[in-house]
């Protein structure tokens, strides 16, 4: 249990604007990562190792890219209790992103709106910073693992996009646990285009060949998983499963933000442009992942995201049919405590689910 109670600085946090608490939050978690300081938001991480695509993490409850867009923050989150955090999206230039106000609370409906548009330092800054995290070294025995998360800047031509994947899959390649293909946010002009039957094939197909090269340079095989949207028809999650499976893409992370707004009509920020995440997500994003499970087959990972506020959504991940979860809007909310009770529940559902077998 952490020592500084979420609810004593949530008030402080959510009397500011959107952004100015989020660059303070992610200011204080680099400050402190690597200090004592740090006992004011760890946690005991819950040990439910899972093995998949390969890598051993050590429980099922991540951290999902876009809350650390710049991999400052990497030690911070882990202590958290994370058994894997996910960094970027990065791009292979800096780019501001859109402009201001640009992240918007719906406190109402436990939810967000943001258009960031993938603002980010850049690749090189990027992996620097990824250069400089302990986490590796401070739990050797069983580390938590890191994903690093790419995507395309916004000057690069839809038509173009391939190149910018795969200068980023070069640089993030060696450091990585595993990479996250991001086709799915809707803040970037024409990006989940990608997500088409020819756009996606092609794409894949670059990336997998690409993948070649680099466990030959390297000696080793770095998974990759592709992120798609909760936007999507069953007719579409077909053809994306059956091209993940064709180009032996390791995973899927599914989803990403929502443009429906149904579930917040009405609500202040309710129609500003972005993708709206946190409560109104979940129902969505767990029933495109139920279609891939069925698409995918048993043994294919998924990474569950969208809509975690409570344990009990977490778990409704798992029974979905994802193997592992990440959160990101419920850590605003609910505060790192979150991350424990997810995974102890996760944990304990399975126990009951085997003992019942």
């Amino acid at each position: 249990m952490s020592l500084l109670p979420y609810a004593l600085a949530r008030p402080f946090l959510f009397g500011l604007d959107a952004e100015t608490a989020h660059e303070i939050t992610m200011s204080g978690l680099t400050a402190t990562q690597g200090t004592p300081l740090i006992w004011a938001y760890c946690n005991g991480r819950i040990d439910d190792p899972i093995t998949l695509a390969g890598l051993k993490f050590p429980n099922r409850i991540g951290m999902a890219a876009g809350l650390d867009k710049n991999a400052r923050a990497i030690d911070g989150l882990g202590a958290m209790g994370f058994g894997f955090v996910e960094v970027g999206t990065v791009t292979p230039l800096a780019q501001p992103g859109n402009p201001k106000p640009r992240i918007f609370r719906l406190p109402a409906a436990n939810a967000l709106i943001n258009r960031l548009g993938f603002n980010n330092e850049g690749l090189d800054a990027f992996l620097a910073n990824v250069q400089k995290a302990k986490f590796r070294s401070a739990n050797a025995a069983n580390p938590m693992l890191l994903g690093l998360n790419i995507g395309k800047n916004a000057a690069t031509p839809i038509e173009n996009a391939t190149d910018d994947y795969l200068i980023c899959l070069r640089g993030v390649y060696p450091h990585a646990d595993y990479v996250t293909v991001n086709i799915s946010s809707p803040n970037t002009k024409n990006l989940r285009a990608l997500q088409s039957d020819e756009a996606l094939d092609a794409l894949l197909g670059a990336i997998a060949a690409e993948r070649t090269v680099l466990k030959q340079k390297y000696g080793k095989s770095v998974p990759i998983f592709v992120k798609i949207a909760p936007d999507l028809d069953e007719a579409q999650i077909e053809v994306i499963a059956a091209t993940l499976l064709r180009h032996k893409m390791d995973g899927v992370v599914a989803t990403n933000t929502t443009l429906n707004r149904e579930a917040v009509k009405g609500l202040p920020h309710a129609e500003e442009a972005g993708g709206l995440s946190g409560a109104p997500v979940l129902q969505a994003s767990n029933q495109v992942i139920r279609q891939l499970r069925a698409a995918l087959g048993k043994d294919f990972p998924i990474i569950g995201v969208g809509g975690v506020m409570s344990a009990a959504d977490a778990v409704s991940k798992i029974e979905a049919g994802a193997d592992v979860v990440q959160i990101y809007t419920g850590l605003i909310y609910k505060g790192p405590d979150l991350v424990k009770d997810a995974a102890l529940a996760i944990k304990n559902g399975l126990q009951t689910v085997n003992l019942r077998i």
